[in-house]
């Protein structure tokens, strides 16, 4: 395809300048018209020189929009291809996570993990194995929902029996 549409616009270029020759130069006109047998008369000469352009222009024009339309239908195909390649690749790295996340230790799926211990720094001069371990849950900080039932929120107080006698 790619050599056809190449020579056609060859043909064209050529076309052209010699076109312009002829429209340019009456003698090269002439001289050329004698030659293939038109006679001397321009009406002639010119209404052949119309006829081959509008047939150049029409192979110019149907390989232009084959190449075009053989273009259009590669682009397709390889987006195709792009989309699959992009499918496999997302699968592939589901089931790679999948495999990692089923080769942690301990692991359930759903549930997210947290640390045994709150890693703290040594106080200085306290050998290095002392190092004070603590759960992470549950925490004892009475402003926390979570905060123990023994400890209740003190910064809300209880409601009265009074109290909501009198709100009702």
């Amino acid at each position: 395809m790619l050599f056809l549409k190449r020579l056609t616009t060859i043909l064209v270029m050529v076309y052209l300048l010699l076109a312009l020759l002829f429209i340019f130069s009456p003698a090269a006109r002439d001289t050329f018209a004698s030659a293939i047998g038109l006679g001397t008369e321009p009406a002639t000469f010119y209404n052949t020189l119309f006829i081959v352009a509008v047939v150049l222009l029409a192979a110019l024009l149907l390989v232009e929009n084959l190449d075009s339309t053989v273009l259009r239908r590669q682009i397709g195909q390889l987006e195709g291809k792009i989309n699959e390649l992009k499918a496999r690749l997302y699968d592939h790295q589901l089931e790679q996570r999948e495999r990692d996340f089923q080769q942690r230790p301990g692991t359930v799926p759903g549930t997210t993990t947290y640390p045994d211990e709150i890693v703290m720094t040594p106080t200085p001069g306290a050998p290095v194995g002392s190092i004070p371990r603590r759960p992470v849950f549950p925490q004892e900080d009475p402003s926390l929902s979570n905060a123990p039932l023994e400890k209740p929120n003190t910064i809300i107080p209880p409601a009265n029996d009074a109290d909501n006698s009198t709100t009702r």
